[in-house]
């Protein structure tokens, strides 16, 4: 079979290889990317925008259960599924339309098939009609993602559970929706379903939700799907399922670990616990590409494999599951391969899970800072001290940061709240620009808009953690306690909003 030459082909149609066959091939290289299935990845097909945009589809459901809250009479209503899968695909296909349309002004070849190494440097791709074709080049960029993983709990498989590439395309919705799994997945589709008028009940092994995150974080995502009526159940381990997700499912749980077992009953189950490599039957053994001991590509911080000339970006890579890294891999590799100096070494990525409200970090969590050791003032306020929330009676959650005593070094910013993803953002680029806090607290931003927020939580008088001020111990001087203290003025809560310095989302409760 001959072999076609290329400057650079890449396995895997995701956002880093996206913006990779766009940038190389309209320098001029001749470039063609392999995809088996979504034209773009994952992200604008089945993942980020669509799951975003049946998320906003509930919010909508949820005003109109609050309308009487804005002076508007209620009246009943119904949400059809396949109206919202509809609005959902028609966002999709328009996507679809500006890659392909790039991919053709940019002179990117397209290939639809499955590809998989036969050598060093040299990819055989199956096409549709069973035809295959040899590709050789100089640089291969590996981008083939991650799938959902499926426990081996007995009757599972079985029981052919959605994953969230099925939830996104239902047309009815589940009468009862077992929830497996409370990372992002789990806890925005969740809630997105309840809203949709699903009864939801949301397992999970751990004994927090996010349970990597700050107490108060999670305390406040718990109390916010406990206040629209989702049933959550920790500390679980499941031992057994039984039935058909669609029609009826039962899950056999050990609460508490050690405890009685308890039946839960159910309609559908959706399963959002964790993400297995697309790394297996791709025969990066052919092109000595080695695999890590859970299955992700090896790569150093140059995101070089071990096999010259192929790399590996985005989640098969290990990279954190965010398409902005996957972008961000893309850089990385661009500078690898034109002599650039870039690495994936410590880079400060932003995260936001796009709950209602949402909840958005960047840098240190208080958590990770104790962990560390490290020093740091605590500027906190609820989110009721942010004018903009109140004019949109969304005033749920409440921001914070994390500044070193020494020094007005901003460490970290976590919010939960409405819009908490965009003012994460103002702070993230004054942390990477070296701004310290007072840049911020001393702007002229405007009124009234929710980043505005920022500037309350900087004018706060901060506190010093007990357990940060043991672990710093003479590096806390009392001049450094006293000019934290005179920082601004304080914004008080009101003593029924506070709960271990946050905001109770149980009094704002709101019933379906």
């Amino acid at each position: 079979m001959n072999r076609e030459e290329y400057d650079l082909v890449i396995l895997g149609n995701g956002t880093g290889g996206t913006l990779a066959a766009w940038t190389f091939a309209g320098q001029g290289q001749r470039v063609a990317v392999i995809e088996r299935q979504y034209v773009g990845g994952s992200c604008p097909n089945i993942a980020c925008l669509p799951s975003k945009n049946i998320i906003h589809s509930a919010k909508v459901a949820s005003y109109l259960r609050r309308s009487e809250e804005f002076g508007i009479a209620k009246q009943d209503f119904t949400v059809d599924m396949r109206v919202v899968r509809e609005r959902k695909r028609r966002m999709v296909s328009g996507w679809n339309r500006v890659y392909l349309d790039n991919n053709k002004k940019t002179g990117v070849e397209f290939i639809f098939g499955s590809g998989r190494f036969i050598g060093p440097k040299t990819v055989e791709v199956k096409l549709p009609d069973g035809t295959t074709r040899q590709l050789s080049a100089t640089n291969i960029i590996v981008n083939t993602g991650t799938r959902a993983a499926l426990e081996a709990i007995p009757g599972l498989a079985d029981a052919r559970p959605l994953t969230h590439l099925e939830a996104l395309e239902l047309d009815e919705l589940p009468e009862h929706l077992l929830v497996i799994g409370g990372g992002y997945i789990g806890l925005e589709l969740a809630q997105a379903f309840r809203r949709f008028g699903s009864k939801v009940t949301l397992i999970d092994r751990n004994d927090r939700l996010l349970h990597r995150e700050d107490e108060d974080v999670t305390e406040a995502l718990h109390s916010l799907l406990e206040a629209e009526g989702i049933d959550v159940v920790l500390k679980t381990q499941i031992k057994q399922v039984s039935g058909k997700s669609g029609e009826s499912v039962r899950i056999v749980v050990d609460k508490n670990k050690g405890g009685m077992d308890e039946t839960l009953e159910g309609s559908h189950i959706l399963v959002a616990a964790g993400r297995t490599p697309n790394t297996q039957g791709i025969g990066l053994e052919l092109a000595g590409a080695e695999l890590t001991d859970r299955g992700y590509i090896k790569v150093n911080e140059r995101l070089e494999t071990t096999a010259p000339g192929i790399w590996a970006i985005g989640e098969a890579a290990g990279s954190p599951q965010f398409t902005h890294v996957s972008a961000d891999d893309f850089r990385v590799v661009y500078a690898s391969i034109t002599g650039g100096k870039r690495v994936t070494a410590g880079r400060q990525i932003p995260f936001c899970l796009f709950t209602d409200p949402e909840f958005a970090r960047i840098g240190l969590s208080e958590k990770a800072a104790m962990e560390q050791g490290m020093a740091y003032r605590l500027f906190k306020i609820p989110m009721e001290a942010v004018m903009r929330a109140t004019t949109l009676s969304e005033t749920r959650g409440f921001l914070k940061a994390l500044v070193e005593t020494d020094r007005d070094r901003i460490l970290g910013f976590s919010a939960v709240g409405v819009g908490a993803g965009e003012m994460m953002t103002s702070v993230q680029i004054a942390m990477n620009a070296g701004l310290p806090y007072t840049a911020l607290r001393d702007t002229i931003l405007t009124h009234p808009t929710l980043v505005e927020g920022l500037l309350p939580l900087f004018s706060s008088a901060p506190s010093i953690p007990q357990s940060a001020d043991k672990e710093a111990g003479s590096n806390i001087t009392n001049g450094a306690l006293k000019a934290a203290s005179n920082l601004g003025p304080t914004v008080s809560p009101k003593a029924e909003d506070t709960v271990d310095g946050g905001i109770s989302l149980q009094k704002k409760e709101r019933k379906l």
